[in-house]
């Protein structure tokens, strides 16, 4: 498997991708990176608490915190201090990828300024603070979400994901065109990306160079899509499990012929199911590939054919 690169997220895109309007256009923010998913409200840098601040989030001001700034104002005119100032600059100056107001809310001129001298956007959303916050959060762990890269085919198999995988030559993309043929859907030829959006799920698509294509050796490149329609192929899919096609050797090679155990494979952090089919001359792959998605669906809603049969074994008198 190979280790792609974090994705580059910058303000610029969070801007565009949320329809934010920018107060200070003069500030690059193709050069403002962001480099977590969370989202902070700096309602206790306000008040001039910044232990524990978390500098790397985007900083977003709703109701409270403008109710706040506005109370403030009104003592520090009564007492002839101004406090929130300088704490305004101590957060501009930690180096925030940006601040947001939502609801329609306008910042105060002395922030406006302050974030121009720091270099720091300032973007305004009219949406409620907890639906900008939470967009920007699902966003954001959708375009951050760790990858890899990695050689085989992906295909959806009776609605399961299918990664299959084998030494370069031993038939991946002829079997994947067989359960094309058969009403099964392509996902990713040769350069499958893997992704893990959630903690306990792994999405796989397709490099977009490679999008859709076939190799098949002793013809080329073939366009599934443009060949068999848009419902042979679809752009992402989970990962269900992996079929590693082994070459059959009889002298050396062990294959499990039963399946009470299934061996499982760490990918992003996710236990994936891990099937080894012996190829070897006569065999249909395909159909065993369609047979092997339907059990592991099968396992997943609580049937087990195998556990049944030793079952029956070991308990032949309940028959």
């Amino acid at each position: 498997m190979e280790t792609m690169k974090k994705p580059r997220v910058t303000v610029k895109e969070l801007k565009e991708r949320f329809d934010l309007r920018d107060l200070l256009p003069e500030i690059d923010m193709d050069q403002r990176e962001i480099s977590v998913t969370e989202v902070n409200r700096p309602g206790l840098q306000l008040a001039g608490f910044f232990k524990y601040f978390s500098s790397d989030r985007v900083q977003i001001f709703g109701n409270l915190e403008t109710a706040y700034i506005k109370s403030v104002r009104e003592s520090e005119r009564a007492s002839g201090k101004s406090e929130l100032d300088e704490n305004y600059r101590k957060l501009a100056a930690e180096g925030v990828p940006c601040v947001i107001f939502a609801r329609g809310l306008r910042p105060e001129a002395e922030l406006l300024n302050i974030c121009s001298e720091e270099g720091v956007p300032v973007l305004v959303s009219d949406k409620a603070t907890t639906d900008i916050a939470a967009g920007i959060i699902g966003w954001l762990k959708d375009r951050m979400a760790p990858s890899i890269m990695v050689h085989g085919v992906f295909v959806d198999v009776f609605g399961e994901g299918v990664l299959i995988r084998g030494e370069s030559g031993i038939g991946k993309s002829e079997v994947a065109l067989e359960l094309i043929r058969r009403g099964h859907r392509l996902v990713a030829d040769d350069a499958v990306v893997l992704r893990r959006p959630t903690d306990d799920l792994v999405e796989g698509t397709s490099a977009e160079l490679t999008r859709f294509f076939l190799e098949l050796r002793g013809i080329g490149i073939i366009n599934v899509e443009e060949m068999y329609g848009v419902e042979s192929v679809r752009r992402k899919k989970n990962l269900d499990m992996i079929i590693d096609m082994v070459v059959w050797n009889d002298d050396t090679e062990a294959f499990d012929r039963i399946g009470l155990y299934t061996d499982h494979e760490d990918v992003l952090g996710v236990s994936v199911p891990k099937y080894r089919v012996p190829v070897k001359p006569g065999r249909n792959i395909a159909v065993i590939v369609e047979g092997a998605a339907v059990n592991n669906r099968a396992r997943k809603m609580g049937y087990n054919a195998a556990e049944e049969l030793n079952n029956r074994q070991v308990c032949p008198d309940d028959l």
